[in-house]
């Protein structure tokens, strides 16, 4: 009988496994607006990690969060660190690329609650009189982020954060200048 339920429970181990071993190896996720400011206005909120306060998502999540912003002022090489409560948790991110008012990639790692490294994009498109932001994230799924997709979603989980710092940002770059 014991015999029995082992081998049961190790057909279904086995069959969680492949189920888990055939999910997407990737991810993405990518959330579009369009803004009635310049691209090079709208450029400027993302190419300048000093300036994320005033728009990222995660910054209203924990006022309290540390923040160490190191390197180039902005642009090509800055980096912004961060640890903050549960819900932001911990890690870094750096600027890889920067093409004035068209582009801004990002190497994003997590430290915590779970290490992994994502790639973000920013894109700066004249549409209009304003511009067409796009904000897309994407990594690799290792067997754990396979395991872990059986139950949430990455797209509903941070697709809802990049909908409201778009919204932040359309704000913070539509409103009048400051005297």
């Amino acid at each position: 009988m014991v015999k029995k339920i082992l081998i049961g429970l190790l057909v279904v181990i086995l069959i969680l496994v492949v189920v888990i071993a055939t999910r997407p190896p990737e991810f993405k996720v990518e959330r579009s607006t369009t803004i009635n400011a310049s691209p090079a206005t709208v450029y400027g909120h993302v190419n300048d990690f000093h300036k994320w306060q005033a728009w990222s998502p995660w910054e209203k999540m924990d006022p309290a969060m540390t923040r160490t912003i190191s390197g180039p002022e902005s642009g090509t090489g800055a980096k912004y660190h961060w640890v903050g409560n549960n819900k932001v948790g911990e890690g870094s991110m750096e600027i890889t690329e920067s093409k004035p008012a068209e582009l801004v990639k990002i190497k994003l790692d997590f430290i915590k609650p779970m290490a992994a490294t994502s790639d973000t994009v920013f894109t700066f498109t004249p549409e209009g009189s304003g511009t067409k932001v796009t904000w897309t994230m994407s990594g690799k799924n290792n067997f754990m982020a396979k395991a872990f997709s059986l139950v949430m979603n990455m797209d509903k989980m941070v697709g809802g954060d990049f909908e409201k710092g778009l919204a932040q940002m359309k704000a913070v770059s539509e409103a009048p200048p400051k005297p």
